[in-house]
């Protein structure tokens, strides 16, 4: 009997299943995921799973017609391969995060009759997630009241980071390991001040924008750590005061577990609008700051840094439930009984 966990393409997806996962370790996992994405490079080389299994499949969302249909193809073929999957490791249930790499298993858990789990990440669903709600077994999300599990599965060092910061001392500007240009000109555009302050800055610029962020830090004189996929990310936050950042799932709800006070800036093309979604679920309840990429002002983030962060830092400790791995964890051995 086997758990067969599925999906990816970002490392927000993936980061759910390393999480989960860490609590598993005896029992028998399969990976099902994409050659596209960050798959393979998070989980090809990793012990934890007896097989993976990685199909040539990508996303069907903004493609033409032609590229819609290669999609689907392709999809056909990956979901009967994960039939023979499902068949050949006697799964006792699907453990699905979302995205286009979940699609093939997910929809061979429906057509074989395998219990089904699904994780949603964000505030708004994703369209397999929301195409697959009503078959699931359990439907599992942070911002649904009626969720079995409303912990979102975060790995306890960032729980074990938490503190209140009442002033700012180092900033970090996260737009992960594939950059966002919008924080690197904005982090470009305060390094100056942030210097005359006396403020650290570390910043995520991306794997493929170290250099010239490097660069741009070097040319105004300006001391900066500048690193781009990294592993040591918690770490990192510990270190911070405050944090600017994109809103995807995994960044703001590890953001939250370290009562890191933040400005989310959501990627705007990211599908139905869900990081300006996840960031307004912590902006209604007071705990963080949000600003559109096309709207944002310099002076109005340094007038941010001048607030006070204790308040906002002291809520984010209680905003956030522990043991979300876990309790997920728990439930998937469950249905193996």
């Amino acid at each position: 009997m086997s758990i067969v966990m599925t999906g990816g393409g970002t490392g927000g997806h993936l980061a759910i299943i390393k999480a989960v996962k860490e609590h598993l370790r005896n029992e028998e996992l399969i990976y099902v995921g994409s050659t596209k994405g960050q798959d393979k490079q998070w989980f090809e080389e990793d012990n934890d799973f007896k097989e993976k299994y990685f199909f040539e499949t990508r996303g069907v969302v903004n493609q033409g017609t032609l590229g819609k249909i290669k999609s689907l193809i392709m999809l056909a073929k990956a979901m009967f391969q994960s039939i023979k999957i499902l068949r050949k490791h006697k799964a006792s249930v699907v453990f699905s995060v979302g995205g286009f790499s979940a699609a093939p298993m997910a929809f061979a858990a429906k057509l074989t009759g395998t219990s089904l789990v699904i994780h949603e990440q964000n505030a708004a669903l994703g369209s397999l997630n929301k195409l697959l709600k009503p078959y699931a077994t359990y439907f599992i999300s942070s911002y649904l009241t009626e969720s079995p599990i409303e912990a979102y599965p975060i790995k306890e060092v960032f729980f074990d980071n938490a503190r209140v910061r009442d002033k700012v001392n180092t900033i970090i500007f996260l737009g992960g390991s594939q950059g966002a240009s919008a924080i690197n000109t904005l982090a470009l555009q305060m390094a100056v001040g942030l210097q005359d302050k006396g403020i650290r800055i570390l910043h995520q610029a991306g794997i493929n924008h170290v250099d010239e962020v490097t660069k741009g830090y070097s040319d105004l004189g300006v001391k900066a750590e500048v690193f781009g996929f990294t592993t040591k990310l918690a770490a990192y936050m510990n270190e911070a005061d405050f944090a600017i950042a994109r809103a995807g799932a995994s960044t703001l709800w590890e953001l939250s577990a370290t009562a890191l006070p933040s400005l989310y800036i959501p990627y705007p093309y990211a599908a139905s609008d869900h990081q300006y979604y996840n960031a307004q679920f912590l902006v209604k309840k007071d705990l963080a700051w949000l600003m559109r990429e096309n709207n944002i002002e310099v002076e109005k983030v340094f007038d941010i840094l001048n607030e006070s962060m204790g308040t906002k830092s002291k809520g984010l400790m209680h905003i956030v439930e522990k043991d979300g791995s876990v309790k997920i964890a728990q439930l998937l051995k469950n249905m193996m009984k």
